[in-house]
């Protein structure tokens, strides 16, 4: 009897340690007793959540053009843009950039998904007034929320840029070999990343913060990821230093980049290669930028998507990276296609 009790003891122990393992903390909610401080400006959403913003350029009253910018992964509203005020006020461009939820000093949203994301972003620029249309850039991960925008508001929309956009794998439109071979490209720690954030999303709060194998190259700075361009890019980016970066994470990794990896690799509620053209009479252009050197984002499947999509206006660059919308010259390109319907040229 004696060790069938200590048996159980130990079972249900061990049950304990793995359900506190997998089971990740609450959020530490920005302006809460135990929260961090609300040090920005914020706007009420309709469901009672708060939405956190920077503003850029010149006065949205002057502006020609207002741009609302949605940044990636385990980054903010601060994100690093290196275009100078001169060439802000000589396009007139009103620039809008805001913590996505559960990112900075925006709430949580624990029923995020790529639709929920449209209507964020249509509510914030309706609560600054932005008027009936406005411009989209998404960078990276947070291009899912562009993807949401044509699919649900693409009546708001008077242009848009999907910059090195993160594919999903699981997109029903892939070809399963061309998806499986890229999928097998990616280290083996990214692709056990992605197949529990996709199959198993409970678990990847323990996979993202276990210590006994490699979680995520893009966490752990894995030296492959960055082409020389990249390498580059990031030493200028150091000499601008960011003194709100610890805020990113603030209220938790669940809600902010953990939650991103589970909608964005997740079953999504459409299928973006069968998007139809929501602006038929070319009232309204869409861009996608891509790096051939991209070595988080397979260019072979943002071809393909581009291919199954000719109603977006594609760019490869060459020796381009991940770090592109980094890039002064690249950043000013994007900007003044995006606006000016000006060529690139790299």
């Amino acid at each position: 009897m004696f060790t069938v009790a200590a048996a159980a003891v130990v079972v249900v122990s061990l049950a304990v340690l793995g359900y506190k393992r997998v089971k990740p903390p609450p959020p530490k909610i920005c302006g809460s007793p135990n929260g961090p401080p609300i040090t920005s400006p914020r706007i009420k959403l309709s469901d009672g959540r708060h939405l956190s913003y920077r503003e850029r350029g010149v006065t949205k009253e002057i502006a020609k053009y207002k741009v609302i910018l949605v940044h990636g992964f385990d980054s903010s509203k601060d994100i690093y843009l290196p275009l100078s005020q001169e060439v802000m006020e000589e396009l007139g461009i009103y620039i809008l950039t805001f913590d996505r939820a559960g990112y900075g000093e925006s709430d949580p949203n624990p029923e995020r998904s790529v639709k929920s994301e449209a209507f964020d972003i249509q509510e914030l620029a309706d609560q600054l007034q932005l008027g009936p249309k406005f411009y989209v850039i998404g960078v990276s991960i947070g291009t899912y929320s562009i993807w949401a925008c044509l699919k649900y508001i693409p009546h708001r929309l008077a242009g848009v840029t999907l910059v090195v956009p993160v594919i999903n794998f699981w997109w029903p439109s892939f070809p399963p070999k061309l998806a499986n071979e890229a999928f097998r490209k990616q280290l083996r720690r990214d692709q056990v990343k992605l197949t529990i954030a996709h199959h198993f999303p409970p678990l990847v709060y323990w996979w993202m913060t276990q210590k006994l194998f490699p979680y995520s190259s893009i966490m752990q700075r894995h030296p492959i990821l960055l082409n020389p361009r990249d390498l580059e890019t990031i030493k200028q980016m150091s000499q601008v230093p960011n003194p709100d970066e610890h805020k990113i994470r603030q209220q938790g990794v669940q809600e902010s980049l953990h939650r991103d990896m589970i909608v964005h690799f997740g079953t999504w509620e459409f299928d973006p290669m069968e998007l139809k053209n929501p602006f038929p009479n070319n009232e309204t252009s869409v861009y996608l930028w891509e790096g051939h050197e991209d070595k988080l984002v397979p260019f072979e499947l943002q071809r393909y998507v581009a291919k199954k999509l000719p109603w977006i206006k594609y760019h490869e660059v060459p020796d381009g990276g991940h770090l592109m919308i980094h890039e002064k010259g690249l950043c000013e390109a994007i900007f003044r296609e995006l606006l000016l319907g000006e060529e690139p040229f790299f």
